[in-house]
């Protein structure tokens, strides 16, 4: 038997090896970022959705204080005493706090909207407060806006997170028909 002919088994064995190793080595590095990847798209959606909620628990809260105000109706005044006026600023760092998060794990098209977004929510909080705004703008309008802005930012959220379409309902038209006679809870969010 010749030295090629023993060799080439030899070969075939080293060569055999050196793909199964290459192989494996890009199974594990693919498995690897998979993980990774499902562990930040849970980080960012609970992100999201934690900013989400305390953005809307602020924007009820000063729906409260329009309402009390008379700048719009609902079923819920909110007076602005000493301590409602803790109970705010505690949420709104809350939310400050949460926003870190995003800056951190949000891509530049949902940061963007969340600096809109917040910037939708402090003209609530003006107007229900009272603080003087440059520009004249009713409430129902600083509403809108803020609606619009939020669902800016949910949609860029979603998209961020993969999550398919870019419409989060369909038109559903508001008021609703069947609202109260006395116009109670009209705007509602």
């Amino acid at each position: 038997m010749s030295l090629a002919s023993q060799a080439l088994p030899l070969v075939g064995v080293a060569v055999g090896a050196m793909v199964s190793l290459v192989v494996s080595a890009l199974n594990e590095r693919t498995r690897w970022r998979r993980q990774q990847s499902v562990r930040w798209d849970e980080r960012r959606l609970n992100a999201y959705a934690e900013y989400a909620h305390s953005v809307k628990d602020l924007s009820n809260r000063y729906r409260g204080l329009a309402i009390a105000r008379g700048l719009t109706t609902g079923p819920t005044p909110l007076e602005l005493t000493d301590a409602v006026l803790e109970e705010l600023a505690a949420a709104e760092t809350h939310r400050s706090a949460l926003a870190e998060a995003l800056w951190l794990l949000g891509d530049v098209d949902s940061n963007t909207a969340a600096v809109k977004l917040n910037h939708a929510l402090w003209h609530l909080e003006w107007l229900a407060r009272g603080i003087p705004t440059t520009g004249i703008a009713t409430w129902p309008e600083a509403f809108l806006e803020f609606r619009k802005a939020r669902e800016d930012f949910l949609k860029a959220a979603r998209c961020d997170l993969g999550v398919r379409g870019s419409q989060i309902t369909h038109d559903v038209p508001w008021p609703s028909p069947w609202r109260p006679l006395n116009n109670t809870g009209a705007g509602r969010p």
